[in-house]
This record gives structure tokens, C-alpha cells and sequence, in this order.
């Protein structure tokens, strides 16, 4: 009994000194800013769906309640059916964009991501889950005390995995570039200067960095990561060195 024991604290310390060398993703740079190529309007105004009109959703905050609102408002959105040019079609199928904040995102990012299969299990994968709840739970677990000890990884690093497990199964921007839906802008704040700061090839290239390979789990926990409670996402910044020219 005293080797299965000393077997198993040794297992525990394995795990928490591997644990401290956890580091968080990193978004890679790019060395020349593209206007034409990344995930951006301008590079999908040939999927807007009609031509005289721009529909845009505007999802907002609100933990998993606006999780829920704006999903039933897709829900809706696709039940109803309107009479156009083309002959009868749903509502949902004429959305272009979908803007999203903390809870909003999530469903923004996972229906850009999945479409009419979002339907299927939302409620059950995501909704009903007591995500909050898992969060406390994964923190107060030892196996990740050295990770949340460590100065590159954080609560969110932790919500960020959570979220990909049981919603977005490790899918990036470039997943939802080469996808057909709207464009999905999932936005977050930045803590230095109150600015808002959105997911998409327009912002990533004044970082001079590539948006297409950051996970969308990583994107809803920068949407979400209320001060205190949860650890601010870090971004890296190499602006300056992929020759950008800004607009007018």
C-alpha cells in the first residue's frame, strides 16, 4: 500500500511540473498583409445573398441566458418563411453577418460553424450544461494547478479547452472561411485602452498575424472573459512588420 501510494503522489508531481511549463496558443504572424485573402467581409461580399440587401444579427451579452435568446431567435429566424424574386425561402438563409459579445458569440461562432446542424444538439451540447459550473470544478482540480500557476496559461486558457471539448471540437477561422455561411465577428474588449477589438482578418492585420489558424473556442473566451472571474486572452502583436497600408 505505501508503494501505490508514493506510485501515485509521484504521478501527481509528474503531472503539476509538466503542468507548469503549460503555455498559452500563440497567433502566428504573417509577413504581408493580404486585403484580398483571410476571413473578412471583403473577401465574402460574393456570398451575400441578396444583392440589395444587407441583413445583419446583432447578438449581444449575457452569460448563457443571451446564449439562449439568440438562439431562439435562430430558431425563428429559420421557421419563418418570406416570398422574394428568387420564389419562397427561410429568413435565416438571408443573413449576411452576425456580430457577437460574450454569451452572443458562442452561438454566432458555432452556428457559423455548423449551419442547420447547430439545431441538431445546441441545447444539449452547450445550453443545458452547467458551464459555469465545469469551469469552478476544472480550476479547483490539482492536475491543473500548476497550468493556472503558471504566467502563459489561464482561466481562460481552461474555459478555452472546455469550450472546444463540448462545442467547437478544435475548429479555427480558416474552418468558418472555407465555410458558405455569414461572416461571424465574435468581439472582445481590450483591457489597456476599452477598445473594442473583433476577430477578423481586418484587425489580425494590424497585428500582422494570421486569424485563420485561432481556434473559435479561443475567440468566445476572449468574447467572455469577465474581469476577475476569468484571466484576459492574450494576443501577440507584430504590427509594423508585414508592410500593411492602412486605409484612408
Amino acid at each position: 500500500m505505501i508503494q501505490l501510494s508514493i506510485s501515485r503522489w509521484c504521478l501527481v508531481a509528474c503531472a503539476l511540473l509538466l503542468g507548469g511549463c503549460a503555455t498559452r496558443p500563440v497567433n502566428p504572424p504573417i509577413t504581408q498583409a493580404d486585403p484580398g485573402k483571410g476571413y473578412r467581409f471583403e473577401t465574402r461580399q460574393a456570398r451575400v445573398k441578396d444583392k440589395d440587401t444587407l441583413v445583419i444579427l446583432a447578438f449581444s451579452g449575457g452569460g448563457t441566458r443571451a446564449a439562449a435568446f439568440s438562439y431562439g431567435v435562430l430558431e425563428y429566424l429559420r421557421r419563418t418563411e418570406i416570398v422574394n424574386a428568387k420564389g419562397k425561402g427561410r429568413l435565416i438563409d438571408q443573413v449576411d453577418i452576425i456580430t457577437g459579445v460574450s454569451g452572443g458569440s458562442f452561438t454566432a461562432l458555432a452556428y457559423g460553424l455548423y449551419g442547420d446542424k447547430l439545431f441538431d444538439d445546441y441545447e444539449q451540447r452547450f445550453l443545458k450544461r452547467d458551464i459555469q459550473g465545469e469551469i469552478v470544478s476544472r480550476s479547483f482540480n490539482p492536475l491543473n494547478w500548476a497550468k493556472l500557476s503558471s504566467t502563459g496559461w489561464g482561466r481562460s486558457e481552461l474555459a478555452s479547452q472546455m469550450y472546444d471539448e463540448h462545442l467547437f471540437n478544435g475548429a479555427t477561422f480558416g474552418d468558418l472561411d472555407r465555410g458558405t455561411g455569414p461572416l461571424i465577428l465574435a468581439s472582445a474588449t481590450d483591457i489597456s485602452s476599452g477598445a473594442r477589438v473583433v476577430f477578423h482578418q481586418g484587425v489580425f492585420d494590424i497585428l500582422c498575424s494570421n486569424l485563420n489558424v485561432v481556434p473559435l473556442s479561443r475567440a468566445a473566451a476572449a468574447s467572455s472573459a469577465v474581469p476577475v472571474v476569468l484571466s484576459p486572452v492574450t494576443l501577440n502583436n507584430y504590427g509594423g512588420t508585414c508592410n500593411l497600408t492602412p486605409p484612408p
